[in-house]
């Protein structure tokens, strides 16, 4: 049984003074566009709706163990102090061999991934596309949001490259045109969230293959956590996360050729098995990352903070340090589960489709793959941030969640909605 650490966690007036603050810094005309959201309120437009409250299977048990249900900081027994400078309102630290969660703060909270939800793209697709194929570039590619890595239309790319371009910078057109070679955005995204459930991520959905802002996409420390760890002990994927430099390819009359460099900020750290940073308005600051050292590997997630006093990249490196100096064999707080030790997700007629399948299976996109493939996880139309307060699990408590909606067959962006007090965007109940 761990230790847990109270306090860790947003006081109660905090919270009641957040929801009734939070009004004010959203402009008067948006008042009426601002619905209250149940994430667990069953949606005709999201994947595995009515779905168990966060953190749980759907036979009741918390996943990863009864310890990890919760906001607090818990610390396995016998572990020496906790580094100073964790300021992030969710993060993980376990041992990726044996699967023992050493610490966590709101292990199941579920907070916007931004880019770190190309950990599970790139852990989805890896199996399903043959990396010799070569992709050709197209207007929506080399025009689409948020951080690119430059592909043009008319360039052939193939799908080894658009990998590393994904994960090394974490480039939106790669995970675009990825996503194309797989049969299309919606098809991917319904992967993903297949493959998100096959490991027992239940906290994850996923709505859009870059994790560009999307209402009712989430993930949390324990599940970027365990797709990390699958991600490292696959030697396809492991390669990419560790590939130093790539070589895009000139197109004639439109691109010179160059290079990219791999922007995992602890690469070249002892035993680094490869990160994955990412950042939106509405995410902050996220990363996860792995090393080994001694032949022991440690995994850590690190979801909503803020550059200041430590990027995210800084914290997890003060967190693998300390998961490395945690004795082997002392009482974990829980467990990282492994592929199909949990009972699957109920299926509902409105559930996403199961869609694993070999890429060439998949029915081929049309000419002009339409914007509005965005659209299945979308919750609802409008243009400013939502409150969450939910009262749903075993932990009762109220949450402020700032959640992007979008207009159907509006192009995917990043998110903007106002801050709630405290910086937390995490959805646990």
């Amino acid at each position: 049984m761990g230790r847990r650490l109270r306090g860790a966690g947003w006081p109660v007036a905090a919270l009641v003074a957040a929801v009734v603050l939070l009004p004010a810094a959203v402009p008067a005309a948006a008042e009426d566009a601002r619905p209250t959201v149940d994430p667990t309120a069953p949606s005709p437009t999201a994947p595995y709706a009515g779905r168990p409250p966060q953190g749980s299977a759907p036979d009741g048990r918390t996943v990863g163990g009864e310890d990890l249900d919760t906001r607090d900081v818990v610390v396995a027994d016998g572990a020496p102090a906790l580094p100073a400078g964790l300021a992030a309102n969710g993060w993980l630290v376990a041992d990726a061999g044996t699967g023992d969660v050493l610490a966590a703060r709101d292990p199941h909270g579920r907070y916007y991934p931004a880019s770190t939800l190309k950990t599970l793209t790139l852990l989805t697709l890896a199996p399903l596309l043959d990396p010799a194929t070569v992709i050709e570039g197209t207007a929506e590619d080399e025009n689409i949001e948020g951080s690119r890595v430059g592909l043009v239309q008319g360039g052939r790319y193939p799908v080894s490259l658009l990998f590393q371009a994904l994960v090394m910078q974490s480039g939106n057109d790669a995970a675009n045109a990825l996503a194309r070679a797989a049969g299309g955005v919606a098809v991917t995204v319904a992967a993903m969230n297949e493959t998100a459930e096959d490991l027992g991520a239940y906290d994850t959905v996923a709505g859009t293959p870059s994790g560009l802002d999307m209402a009712g996409q989430s993930s949390s420390p324990y599940d970027l956590a365990l797709i990390f760890r699958a991600l490292v002990a696959d030697p396809r994927t492991a390669a990419v996360l560790t590939t130093p430099t790539a070589d895009i390819p000139p197109v004639e009359g439109r691109s010179a050729g160059y290079q990219i460099q791999n922007q995992n900020p602890l690469a070249g750290t002892p035993g680094n098995l490869g990160g994955k940073t990412g950042f939106t308005d509405a995410a902050r600051h996220t990363f996860v990352t792995a090393a080994e050292r001694d032949g022991r590997r440690i995994v850590v997630s690190v979801m909503d903070t803020e550059n200041v006093p430590l990027r995210a990249a800084d914290q997890a490196a003060l967190l693998l340090d300390w998961g490395f100096a945690v004795p082997v064999g002392v009482d974990a707080v829980g467990t990282l589960v492994t592929s199909g030790e949990l009972p699957p997700l109920p299926s509902t007629p409105s559930a996403a489709p199961r869609t694993r399948q070999p890429a060439a299976a998949a029915p081929a996109p049309g000419p002009q793959e339409p914007s509005d493939t965005w659209v299945p996880v979308a919750l609802g139309v409008g243009g400013l941030a939502i409150v969450a307060a939910t009262l749903v699990g075993r932990r009762r408590a109220v949450r402020v969640v700032p959640v992007l909606t979008r207009a159907p067959g509006s192009p995917p962006g990043e998110a903007t909605p106002p801050r709630s007090a405290g910086g937390s965007t995490s959805t646990r109940p």
